[in-house]
């Protein structure tokens, strides 16, 4: 799916005119709004929507609000989520018990609001950390404002990453290898991080 993203944006975009639109605007939701749709190209995408931006194909500010507003609704989805069925699943299925979840609550109380946005800038973790503050029961006044933030600085960062160098020929000759670098780059606190 990463390898042929391109080819598969490029046609999603000219085919669909501004039905695209509505495509990155449920990419993006499902990515950030349930936990079960880890694996979706959130950071590859935006920078991907923003060199279509670059050429005319699409418009950045239409694209911006669009994207920031399903990464904000996505986030708040998935809190609900871990807040009201969250334990319960968990429990179910022995994923935790209640030493844990108090660990949860603890952690976001400290750490909650860096969390929330730091992780929004990590794939596959962007995805759970949301879900994991509900669960936590951080507060929910302070998830929204550091949800909102993440989500305009994540989607404004990778949009206009494509849009001010996507018109560069190095990137247009390279896009394949420039995506996957893009892919690369935003798991590289996950591998930081591990070996250490």
């Amino acid at each position: 799916m990463f390898l042929n993203l391109n080819d598969a944006f490029s046609r999603m975009v000219f085919v669909g005119g501004d039905f695209s639109y509505i495509i990155l605007f449920l990419v993006i939701f499902l990515e950030t709004g349930l936990v079960v749709t880890p694996f979706l190209p959130g950071d590859s995408l935006l920078f991907l929507a923003g060199i279509f931006a670059k050429q005319g194909v699409l418009n950045i500010f239409l694209l911006f609000f669009i994207l920031v507003f399903a990464a904000i609704l996505g986030d708040s989805v998935n809190y609900f989520l871990g807040k009201s069925f969250g334990r319960r699943f968990l429990i179910k299925f022995s994923l935790l018990n209640q030493r844990q979840f108090d660990r949860a609550e603890r952690f976001y109380a400290k750490h909650g609001n860096i969390t929330i946005f730091i992780g929004r800038f990590i794939p596959i973790i962007r995805t759970f950390v949301p879900f994991m503050a509900g669960i936590g029961k951080m507060n929910y006044r302070k998830f929204v404002t550091y949800n909102v933030l993440g989500a305009i600085v994540w989607v404004g960062f990778f949009l206009s990453m494509g849009y001010f160098f996507g018109g560069l020929s190095i990137v247009k000759d390279n896009l394949l290898i420039i995506t996957i670098l893009v892919i690369v780059i935003s798991f590289l606190p996950i591998l930081i991080k591990r070996f250490k």
